[in-house]
C-alpha cells in the first residue's frame, strides 16, 4: 500500500505519516513535505525517484507524470487497467493527502500578475481531482481533521475497511477544496463586476444554533478573500449567536457606523425601531430607547462609542438580546454579564463589502451595497419654502436611516431622533400612517423621509395634517407636480434627492 503526501498545511502530517508507516505503508512525497517528514525520522520516497524524471521548469512540473496519475486513476476491478500499470512498471497509490496553500493569504488585488501566476498550483489540484474521481479505490485527504478517522479504519482492515460513504465524504471535500482554490484565482483575474460566471469561494466559519426558526438548520460562511467581519467579533455571553442575531447585529452595526457623532441604534427583526444622536453616547442611547420603548424590548442595541460603567448601568435597566459596540469597560462588562441571556459583541468599525448576495430559493441575487451617492448639498428644494437649519439636519439624519427600513419605508425624525418608523407596507400612504401612529404628538414639527417617491399627494396630505413640517424624498413620480403642489398648499418644505433606497 502506498500513500502520496504533499501538503501546505502540515498540521498533523508527521503523526499521520508515522502511523501509516507503522501500518506498513510506503510513503511518497515532494519538496517541503518530504523534508519535514525526514526531519522527524520518517522514510519517504521522492516523487522524482518514482517517475525517474526530475522536476522541471523551476518546479512547475513535478507530479504531472503517468507514473503518478496512472497509479492513482487505475480502476482496480479492471484487469486491463492493472495490466497496463504492470506493463509500464507503475505501482498503485491508495491514498493521496494534499492540501493547497490559501491563495488569498499570499495574493490580493495589488499583487503583480507575474508574481500571482507563479503562486498558482497545478499539480496539487490535479492530484486531488484524480484521487477523488477514483474514490472507490483511492482515499483523497485535504483536511487534517480527517487523518485520525481514516487511520482508525486503516488499522482495522486496510483501505477496504473505509466505508463508501466516508469515501464519498472525502471526495466531496477534495472537490470543494479545489473549487474554492480555483474561485480565489478567478476572483484575482476577474475585472468585470458581474461576469457570466461568478464562483463564490465560501468557507464555513461555524454552525449556528438554528436558522430564522428553530426547525431550520443554518451555518455562517465567509467569502474567502474578503474580510469576514462577523468572524472577528468578540462574543461575550453564554448563549451562542443565532441566524437572526447575526442579521440584526449586522444591520444595527452597519447603520450606527454611518454616524460620526455619538449615535445609538436599536434594531428589531432586522429593522431599526429607534435611532438617535446625542452629545454623549449615554444621551444617544437614552434618546434611541425613548424613540420606541415598546419595540426596543428584547432588541439589539448598537453604539458607536465605548461602553463605560455609566452607559453599562443605563443599558442594564432594560431587556436586550444583544449589544454591539467598539469596546467595553471591564466594570461595565461585569455588570451586563449578570443578565445571562444577554450577548455582548465587540466589533471593529463596519466595512462595506464589495457586493451583497441574497438568495431567492435556488438562485442568487448579487448587487453592490446600497451606499448613498448624493450628499445633501446636491439635493434640490422643490418648494417655495426652504427647510430651516434644524430641518436640514433632521432631513439628512432621517435620510441616513431610511435605507435600512423595509420598503415601503418612512422615517419621522425630530432633533436627530427618530419619533416614528413605518416600513414593510404594500403602499406608501399606509407606511406614512404607521410612522405617524407610532410618533403620535411627536409628529408635530418632525421631518419625514421616504425611501421612494410619492405616487400620489395623499401621503403628503396625511403627513401635513399630523404636523410634519418638511419632507425628503427621491422624486421622479409622474405626479411630482401634484405632490409638490400639495406641499405648497400646506406650507411644507420638500427636498428631492434624486436617489431611491428600496430595501426588500
Amino acid at each position: 500500500m502506498r500513500a502520496l503526501l504533499s501538503v501546505s498545511d502540515k498540521t498533523g502530517i508527521v503523526e499521520f505519516a508515522r502511523e501509516l508507516q507503522n501500518l506498513g505503508w510506503e510513503l511518497l512525497s515532494t519538496g517541503g513535505t518530504a523534508r519535514t517528514l525526514r526531519e522527524h525520522g520518517i522514510a519517504v520516497r521522492e516523487v522524482t525517484e518514482e517517475t525517474g524524471f526530475p522536476e522541471i521548469l523551476g518546479g512547475r512540473v513535478k507530479t504531472l507524470h503517468p507514473a503518478v496519475h496512472a497509479a492513482i486513476l487505475a480502476r482496480r476491478d479492471r484487469a486491463e487497467d492493472l495490466a497496463e500499470l504492470a506493463r509500464h512498471g507503475f505501482q498503485p497509490i491508495e491514498l493521496v493527502a494534499v492540501n493547497l496553500y490559501p491563495f488569498d493569504r499570499y495574493v490580493d488585488s495589488t499583487t503583480p500578475e507575474a508574481e500571482a501566476i507563479e503562486l498558482i498550483d497545478i499539480g496539487g489540484p490535479a492530484l486531488l481531482r484524480a484521487a477523488a474521481k477514483n474514490l472507490r479505490w483511492v482515499l483523497p485527504l485535504v483536511d487534517p481533521d480527517d487523518y485520525p478517522r481514516v487511520l482508525s479504519h486503516l488499522a482495522t482492515g486496510g483501505p477496504a475497511a473505509v466505508p463508501h460513504e466516508r469515501r464519498r465524504e472525502l471526495a466531496a471535500k477534495a472537490f470543494a477544496h479545489v473549487a474554492l482554490y480555483d474561485a480565489q484565482i478567478a476572483a484575482y483575474f476577474r475585472r468585470e463586476q458581474f461576469p457570466e460566471l461568478l464562483p463564490l469561494p465560501l468557507e464555513r466559519i461555524g454552525s449556528l444554533r438554528y436558522g430564522e426558526n428553530p426547525h431550520q438548520a443554518a451555518a455562517l460562511y465567509r467569502v474567502v478573500g474578503f474580510p469576514p467581519q462577523a468572524s472577528r467579533w468578540r462574543v461575550i455571553g453564554e448563549t451562542e449567536l443565532s441566524y437572526n442575531n447575526l442579521q440584526d447585529a449586522a444591520a444595527a452595526w452597519q447603520l450606527v457606523s454611518r454616524f460620526a457623532e455619538p449615535a445609538a441604534v436599536i434594531v428589531k427583526h432586522a429593522a431599526p425601531c429607534g435611532v438617535a444622536i446625542g452629545a454623549t453616547i449615554e444621551e444617544a442611547f437614552s434618546r434611541a430607547f425613548d424613540a420606541d420603548p415598546i419595540s426596543a424590548f428584547g432588541g439589539i442595541v448598537a453604539l458607536n462609542r465605548h461602553i463605560d460603567p455609566t452607559v453599562g448601568r443605563a443599558l442594564s435597566q432594560h431587556i436586550f438580546d444583544l449589544i454591539i459596540a467598539p469596546s467595553i469597560d471591564s466594570e461595565a462588562e461585569e455588570l451586563l454579564r449578570r443578565r445571562r441571556t444577554l450577548r455582548l459583541l465587540i466589533a471593529a468599525p463596519w466595512r462595506e463589502p464589495p457586493f451583497v448576495v441574497r438568495t431567492i430559493g435556488d438562485a442568487a441575487l448579487v448587487q453592490t451595497p446600497d451606499l448613498p451617492q448624493r450628499p445633501p448639498e446636491s439635493w434640490r428644494v422643490v418648494t417655495s419654502r426652504l427647510p430651516t437649519e434644524q430641518e436640514w439636519n433632521d432631513l439628512a439624519f432621517a435620510w441616513s436611516i431610511v435605507p435600512f427600513v423595509l420598503s415601503n419605508g418612512v422615517v419621522l425624525a425630530r432633533e436627530r431622533q427618530t419619533v416614528g418608523i413605518g416600513g414593510g407596507q404594500p403602499n406608501r400612504v399606509d407606511a406614512v400612517r404607521l410612522a405617524l401612529w407610532r410618533a403620535g404628538e411627536r409628529a408635530r414639527g418632525a421631518v419625514l423621509a421616504s425611501d421612494a417617491f410619492f405616487p400620489f399627494p395623499d401621503s403628503v396630505e396625511v403627513a401635513a395634517a399630523a404636523g410634519v413640517s418638511a419632507i425628503v424624498q427621491p422624486g421622479g413620480s409622474r405626479r411630482d407636480s401634484e405632490v409638490i403642489a400639495a406641499a405648497e398648499r400646506f406650507g411644507l418644505a420638500m427636498v428631492f434627492t434624486g436617489e431611491r433606497h428600496f430595501r426588500h
